[in-house]
């Protein structure tokens, strides 16, 4: 426990100090210093929490989080467009188990001059709550990243005019990342972005 807590100061200085080389404005100092803080608290309450891929069955070993830099340039807006017909797909899980998705729209960025579409997907939990994932490879994916694909939280507004926040520095790796206890819902080709997406999490092994 003890060294872990003199692990984590340093970690943070070391991204504060890579950050600060960068000609970023106040605001997006501001920025990088939030997503630096949830992501050392992330890694408390992966090191900790008894309901976390570490501890929830199997006991895994705990290392900090690996990422990228945090790069300002990959948080984009847009509002999402959703589909005429919401088609019920099939999706497959790490451990060739089926589950179902409704592909229910799409939101949009633009990354040097070129446009790209992430699909929105609506499942229902095992409780009965509909909830909203966006998912995706990239360029990086079996590289620099976990070769299944990583995650972006998505909280559904109805106002069809909301403008929605798509930060990659954001996105995370599913929990089969870390505990063979897991099976998560593996991207579809539809669902590759073909451009290196270097921002947010890395592969753990």
């Amino acid at each position: 426990m003890h060294k872990i807590i003199q692990f984590i100061p340093c970690m943070f200085l070391i991204m504060v100090a890579c950050s600060c080389n960068k000609n970023y404005t106040p605001e997006q100092r501001n920025y990088i210093s939030r997503i630096e803080q949830l992501r050392e608290s992330k890694n408390i309450s992966f090191k900790n929490d008894d309901d976390s891929p570490f501890n929830h069955k199997s006991k895994i070993h705990f290392a900090p989080l690996k990422y990228y830099d945090i790069d300002p340039s990959f948080v984009f807006k847009s509002k999402l467009q959703e589909y005429g017909v919401k088609d019920t797909i099939k999706v497959f899980g790490t451990k060739g188990d089926q589950r179902k998705a409704v592909r229910f729209g799409f939101v949009t960025f633009n990354y040097d001059n070129m446009d790209y579409k992430m699909n929105v997907y609506k499942g229902t939990a095992k409780n009965g709550q509909e909830y909203y994932s966006i998912w995706f490879t990239d360029k990086t994916t079996g590289n620099e990243t976990y070769g299944v694909g990583r995650y972006l939280d998505f909280e559904y507004n109805p106002d069809p005019a909301f403008i929605y926040t798509i930060d990659f520095n954001l996105a995370y790796n599913p929990y089969c990342a870390y505990s063979p206890d897991y099976s998560c819902a593996v991207p579809l080709k539809e669902d590759h972005i073909d451009i290196s997406i270097k921002a947010g999490e890395k592969k753990f092994h």
